[in-house]
């Protein structure tokens, strides 16, 4: 049995006339200690399909396993780093971390919930700003903060929803590896919400793409047998590295191209509007 398994998984939204069905018969299985990634277009589902997995959100068909047991709601096991931080802006970095803390590690000493806290914001590498609040933080290192908030956690499942897409490049490639070596060290089962192919490539040990919804539903599967650790400019150089980039965005762009294609051929018949002709009239100003 698969660590994580999705079984003819849908989700809609809305209700009668306006229901759209963002997810249809999602299957796909995730073994332990692996790291994959799902890319695909703006508003195809990834954060729905993120939702799902998290136990944030119940699917209207189909079930979804980990570790043996279906997902009934949220759970600390299941660990979520979102786009937006999600931060309260009240606390401060420390405050923020071991506000999860806490809740995870109810029966452990002050002193060692203290300790967490401290090892996994200076994992991210934010001792120097362990007392400052989110609006004192740049949007790199407020990421930073929710990655160590998640880790903090000691998930057994990582859920990264599209994390590093807000960030500039430099800060996104930082991040990429400090991700990367932690998973590396610690081994932690991970799912990557991306649109960028190049990143997936980087980081997962497989790429699946998300078909273009409504009704979307999961592409082939791209394995990704290129050796880690895995250095972003080296990429570059491998033959292997450009046979598989081209492969999965030639997928993106032929599905892109099918759904243009559909939308195309609906036919809208305009109203038959007639022009209105006012007669002017003068109007004196004194």
């Amino acid at each position: 049995m698969a660590y994580l398994e999705l079984k003819n998984v849908s989700k809609s939204y809305g209700e009668g006339k306006n229901k759209t069905k963002v997810l249809s018969d999602i299957n796909l299985e995730i073994e332990e200690g692996e790291f994959v990634a799902i890319v695909g277009f703006t508003g195809s589902g990834k954060t729905t399909l993120v939702n799902l997995i998290a136990g944030l959100i119940k699917p209207d068909e189909g079930d979804i396993i980990f570790k043996g047991n279906p997902v009934e709601g949220p759970a600390h096991e299941r660990g979520v780093i979102f786009q937006n931080y999600s931060l309260l802006p009240w606390l401060n970095v420390y405050n923020n971390v071991s506000m999860a803390v806490n809740e995870v590690f109810k029966k452990s000493s002050k002193e060692e919930k203290d300790q967490r806290v401290k090892n996994y914001v200076n994992m991210v590498n934010l001792s120097p700003a362990i007392h400052k609040k989110p609006q004192e933080l740049s949007g790199g290192m407020r990421q930073r903060v929710a990655v160590s908030r998640a880790l903090a956690m000691n998930p057994e499942l990582l859920l990264m929803d599209e994390p590093l897409s807000a960030l500039d490049a430099l800060t996104r490639g930082n991040l990429q590896e400090e991700i990367l070596k932690i998973w590396s060290h610690h081994k932690r089962t991970a799912l990557l919400i991306t649109n960028d192919v190049d990143e997936g490539i980087l980081m997962a040990d497989r790429i699946i793409p998300l078909n273009p919804g409504p009704n979307a539903t999961l592409g082939p599967q791209f394995k990704i047998n290129i050796e880690r650790p895995r250095d972003k400019t080296e990429l570059n150089k491998l033959p292997e590295y450009k046979t598989l980039r081209n492969s999965i965005i030639e997928y993106l762009m032929d599905i892109g191209n099918q759904r243009s294609s559909k939308q195309s051929e609906h036919t809208y018949e305009l109203p038959d509007l007639q022009p209105v002709i006012k007669t002017g009239f003068s109007r004196r100003i004194f």
